[in-house]
């Protein structure tokens, strides 16, 4: 057995179990605390597998695709537009309806209800009309008898399609500086009295300005998105979804329909992947499918081919900063300036929330006296960018990371130095920027625990001490921070529902509203509700999230799943166990306080049935052996318009040190070693929660490494739309020592057993990676000029990066 499931112990690539584990049911990650909590009757801070983990592995998990089709099925593909901005003039739709196999074909003007998919602000059709906005945006459905036959008449788009096309704007700063944005700037301003904070950096004994560059980044999810759509009695529809958000779904098919939202029944078993790109945008899928469904009383699946997937949805938002900084000759700051520049795409989807998160997380860990931060969204004719896992957050704190490493330069200090310098305290400069106190704060005992653990100062010196002999391979190393905010910052989304069943043979079963897409969120809530009654996580089962079971859900993102499903779930599983508890109190004559639920016992004085038989007992007396359960996050309070309040529940903390070696000829780099400590608080399921550490991580890693998104600049085509053209990391990536610790501390809020969210705060820990490549090329010019290096930092950027450091400075 290993130590690598609990608190306070680490993991590495080469020490975690191979599938065969997984599909022989093998317990994974399993330790002597394991068996302690389990003998001691605890089902939670226990690394039992996921639970579809031997479905994963052995090919029998069912996603939607997988859903026996019913007789009369037709396939659904979508015509896209050949040009990214335009008059749409007309469709030849006599064309399209003469290729073979094609059923039908609908056109904006065919949709009976609403037009319409956007999720907060009304401005994505479902189908163009009138204009054009993007390359690859849906014009058409069409209708066929078989997938193969839907998708070669909706390539007939180029030729089905008039446009009179007009000049595109695919940079975000051209459309800044054209004036194209979504919606009025955003404002995130802290001062001591007005126009303190130009003061305090004109007064600064020093100031640095500049400018820096971060790219977007692609899902990727595995399963692309899909929808079955099925007609059902009396004007109804069941659709079943690969999305993040069930009721989202219902709500815009009703809308698209002109139905009431009763007649919608989504349905999402598990995703294959989500990442947010699953949260808004599966809604136009799920619309047409169901618009075709509706018109032609026959079953409609709509599957995406990879290639359109990439043309038609959104991504991360890339961001374009400009700043100006004052600082002291200890490296803290005395004011900051920041403009962040969102390319939002053609439409406003989430891009407000994001842009807010992404204001919000510009203080990362740091305590900024006097800042003003300002936020656009930049209207492009591209895709309309979306939520992705950290929802604006990674972006708005890796700018301030950028600053703090170059004022790391400029004095001729350690980084880590002036991190710490700038850190939240306690008692004093403990405030953010929105008037949250920061009172869970643990970063400096994560920072100096994992400066310890990771031989920080040696390595540094020993990194100094390579690169001094190598002219051509250069090492870096940084240590990164990561405070991340845990809630919706749409404070009436912070609240959950779930129902939980005990059946008369002692199992439950639990339906709860949030989604499964892998993360192991059915796992933890299944863990919470074994716990809670006192038996073996393998007699709870949870079901589909369904919307005619637990409606009005919130999506599965913010990384709430586990903080608000397994609070709900707690509450109805109480609530049974308290009637349970009751009922054997009255029955055996004894006081309430006496009855003890552990390990599929029920403990009663001095004696003890099974959990089975109790629940038999009850049954016959018809006591109720099901609840609802609802949770509602307290403390929560945010105004928009004054951007003031506490959006943030409780923040998670983690960090990171990371050592690469670039080549300075080929600008290629590889990851070498990375150490990460993070606070899971009281994890839920240790051996899923370094698994969501390392994974955010990877793919963190490659938003800022490798997943380079690029336009052809004339006619707006998206370059980089398949696997060919746009690299995501592989295992060849993953630094070769990878060693994961969960910081032992539990959560100061009465979270679901004092746990942290683990979904989005790790995507933080890759800056370490994109740091340590600014140090190695800072090295190759004797750490005497900043390096003006973009991300993601593909060979390109290493090399454009290079010739600055190596020309001594005059960045472009």
């Amino acid at each position: 057995m290993n130590e690598q499931s609990r608190p306070g112990s680490a993991t590495s690539r080469a020490t975690k179990p191979g599938l065969a584990g997984f599909a022989a049911g093998v317990r994974v990650a399993w330790s002597e605390a394991d068996e302690a909590a389990l003998a001691a009757g605890s089902r939670v801070g226990v690394g039992v597998p996921h639970e579809s983990a031997h479905l994963h592995v052995s090919g029998a998990a069912a996603y939607v695709d997988d859903v026996p089709e019913r007789a009369g099925t037709l396939h659904a593909a979508l015509g896209l537009s050949p040009v990214a901005a335009g008059t749409l003039l007309g469709i030849d739709t006599a064309l399209l309806r003469a290729q073979p196999g094609v059923v039908d074909v609908i056109i904006a003007s065919d949709i009976p209800g609403a037009n319409e998919c956007g999720p907060v602000v009304h401005d994505d059709p479902i189908l163009a009309e009138g204009a054009v906005r993007y390359l690859g945006q849906p014009v058409f459905i069409v209708v066929a008898t078989t997938r193969d036959l839907a998708r070669r008449a909706a390539a007939k788009a180029r030729d089905a399609v008039r446009v009179e096309p007009a000049e595109p704007v695919l940079d975000p700063r051209a459309a800044h500086e054209a004036g194209r944005h979504l919606r009025a700037p955003m404002e995130l301003v802290r001062e001591s009295e007005p126009g303190a904070c130009r003061r305090a950096i004109a007064a600064a004994p020093h100031r640095l300005a500049g400018r820096f560059s971060l790219g977007g980044q692609e899902q990727f999810y595995l399963e692309g998105q899909i929808t079955y759509a099925i007609p059902t009695e009396n004007d109804g529809m069941h659709v079943l979804c690969s999305t993040q958000h069930p009721s989202e779904m219902q709500h815009l098919v009703a809308h698209a329909l002109g139905w009431r939202s009763h007649q919608v029944l989504v349905e999402c078993r598990r995703m294959g992947g989500g990442f947010g790109g699953k949260e808004s945008q599966s809604g136009l899928f799920a619309c047409a499918a169901s618009i075709a469904a509706s018109r032609l009383g026959r079953p409609v699946k709509l599957r995406l081919d990879r290639d359109d997937d990439f043309l038609i949805t959104g991504r991360r938002h890339g961001f374009e900063y400009d700043y100006e900084v004052g600082f002291d000759d200890n490296g803290r700051i005395a004011g900051l300036v920041i403009t962040m520049i969102a390319n939002a795409g053609h439409s406003t989807d989430l891009s407000m929330a994001v842009l807010t998160r992404a204001l919000c997380h510009a203080d990362n860990a740091y305590f900024l006296p006097e800042v003003a931060l300002t936020g656009h969204l930049a209207r492009t004719d591209t895709q309309s960018n979306t939520a992705f896992r950290g929802f604006g957050g990674p972006q708005g704190a890796l700018v301030t990371e950028i600053i703090l490493d170059s004022i790391a330069r400029r004095l001729g200090r350690d980084a880590l130095e002036i991190r710490c310098a700038n850190f939240y305290g306690r008692g004093a400069r403990d405030v953010t920027p929105y008037g949250q106190t920061v009172e869970d704060n643990v970063i400096a005992e994560i920072v100096e625990q994992l400066v310890r653990s990771s031989a920080y100062h040696e390595r540094r010196a020993a990194v100094a001490a390579f690169n001094a002999t190598s002219p051509v391979l250069k090492k870096g190393l940084a240590l990164t921070p990561v405070k991340f905010g845990i809630s919706f910052n749409v404070p009436h989304l912070n609240q959950a529902g779930a129902l939980v069943h005990v059946y008369a043979d002692g199992s439950a079963l639990v339906n709860h509203g949030g989604t499964e897409m892998g993360q192991g969120l059915n796992t933890k809530v299944a863990q919470v509700v074994a716990d809670a009654l006192g038996i073996g996580f393998d007699q709870v089962r949870c079901t589909a999230t369904d919307t005619s079971k637990v409606a009005n859900t919130s999506a599965t993102a913010a990384s709430t799943g586990a903080d608000l499903n397994g609070m709900a779930a707690l509450d109805a599983a109480l609530a049974i166990r308290g009637r349970l508890a009751a009922f054997a109190a009255e029955r055996f004559e004894t006081g309430i306080e006496n009855i003890r639920f552990s390990n599929g016992l029920v403990r009663i004085g001095g004696t003890s049935i099974s959990f089975a038989d109790l629940v038999r007992m009850a049954y016959e007396a018809r006591v109720q052996l099901w609840s609802d359960g609802f949770y509602a996050t307290p403390k929560i309070n945010w105004s928009p318009q004054t951007m003031r309040g506490r959006p943030f529940y409780y923040f998670a903390y983690g960090a990171a040190v990371s050592e690469v070696v670039i080549d300075t000829l080929s600008g290629e780099f590889t990851a070498l070693r990375t150490d990460i400590l993070h606070d899971a608080g009281r994890s839920l399921n240790p051996a899923i929660d370094i698994g969501q550490i390392e994974g955010g991580f990877v793919q963190s890693m490659g938003w800022l490494t490798s997943e380079e998104l690029v336009w052809h600049p004339k006619t707006g085509m998206l370059l980089t739309h398949a696997p060919s053209t746009y690299k995501i990391p592989t295992a060849n990536d993953v630094p070769a020592v990878l060693n994961t610790t969960l910081f032992d501390s539990p959560n100061r809020e009465p979270s679901i057993h004092r746990s942290k969210a683990v979904g989005e705060p790790p995507m933080l820990l890759a800056f370490s990676v994109l740091l340590a490549i600014r140090d190695a090329i800072s090295a190759a010019g004797g750490h005497r000029v900043d390096p003006p290096l973009r991300a993601p930092a593909t060979p390109e950027a290493i090399l454009d990066a290079l010739d600055v450091v190596r020309a001594g400075g005059d960045a472009p």
